[in-house]
């Protein structure tokens, strides 16, 4: 299975259309527009099809998790010494 197959496939799960994933991935600052997305949907013989790397499948993945859970809390930095 090829990361284009992956994407699809959460795309159809989630009902995602193209400007939403477009959104998802500005969640984590990559840009991409909806025409270079549209490429990885394309059947591999076509001429304008591209392979989806294995960056933009993470970048996707990271912003699908802000999208699905919200942004991490920050993490408070102790002012507590430790005992020993």
């Amino acid at each position: 299975m090829t990361n284009n197959d992956i994407l699809k496939k959460l795309r159809v799960a989630l009902k995602l259309r193209d400007d939403e994933i477009v959104e998802i991935l500005k969640l984590v600052d990559f840009r991409i527009s909806k025409s270079e997305l549209g490429a990885f949907f394309r059947k591999e013989n076509h001429p304008k099809y591209k392979e989806c790397g294995d960056q933009i499948l993470r970048n996707f993945l990271n912003g699908l998790v802000i999208h699905l859970r919200g942004p991490m809390p920050q993490k408070q930095k102790s002012t507590k010494k430790r005992q020993h």
